[in-house]
């Protein structure tokens, strides 16, 4: 398995560990649990800014990682927009609308990529990889902040916005993908 593979596969791994982590260590409320969280997060997110850069550099891009990566990325933020879901920090419709959105774009990648023909990600969708981040560093920022006690009114005002914007970018971004699905006539033959 190629180094990129495996950062990929430690990020799968370590996802479920924060979920773990960021439901049983609320009652510790310490500095320990902010700390290993953060870890978990930064980690996580560290591994996946290097698994491509790994491998385009050193040519060690994979059928399995181009699969892999996707699929890392979508359980890394559902996870992390769960976690915030379940613990009030995140609006139900912006969790629904980027939930939709990211499972069926994972669908739409299978299909084109069972037909060799993978589409680019566009600019929208670096926008909307953007604001993920944005709604993941505020809501553990808040969660954190609420293990102390410390909890502001606009905070929750602040992740309804964040999540509503990563939503509406989220949504922008599978437009213009099937759009320009469409406008290549990748999938006509598969209506057949």
């Amino acid at each position: 398995m190629t180094t990129a593979n495996k950062l990929t596969v430690l990020r799968l791994i370590l996802v479920p560990f924060f979920f773990i982590w960021f439901f049983s260590g609320v009652r510790f409320g310490s500095i320990a649990y902010a700390v290993i969280l953060v870890l978990l997060y930064g980690v996580a997110e560290l591994t996946d800014l290097l698994d491509g850069k790994i491998a385009r550099k050193s040519g060690q891009v994979t059928d399995l990682g181009k699969v892999m990566d996707p699929f890392a990325d979508v359980m890394s933020h559902l996870t992390y927009f769960t976690c915030f879901l379940m613990s009030g920090l995140m609006p139900v419709w912006a969790f629904a609308i980027i939930m939709w959105r990211e499972f069926s774009q994972s669908f739409l990648r299978m299909l084109l990529m069972g037909k060799g023909k993978p589409m680019a990600a566009n600019i929208f969708g670096k926008a909307k990889t953007c604001m993920y981040a944005a709604v993941s560093i505020c809501g553990i920022a808040a969660r954190v902040v609420t293990t102390f006690g410390a909890f502001e009114p606009w905070m929750e005002t602040t992740m309804t916005v964040l999540g509503g914007v990563a939503a509406a970018a989220s949504a922008i971004s599978f437009i213009i993908y099937i759009d320009n699905v469409r406008k290549a006539g990748t999938l006509k033959d598969m209506t057949r």
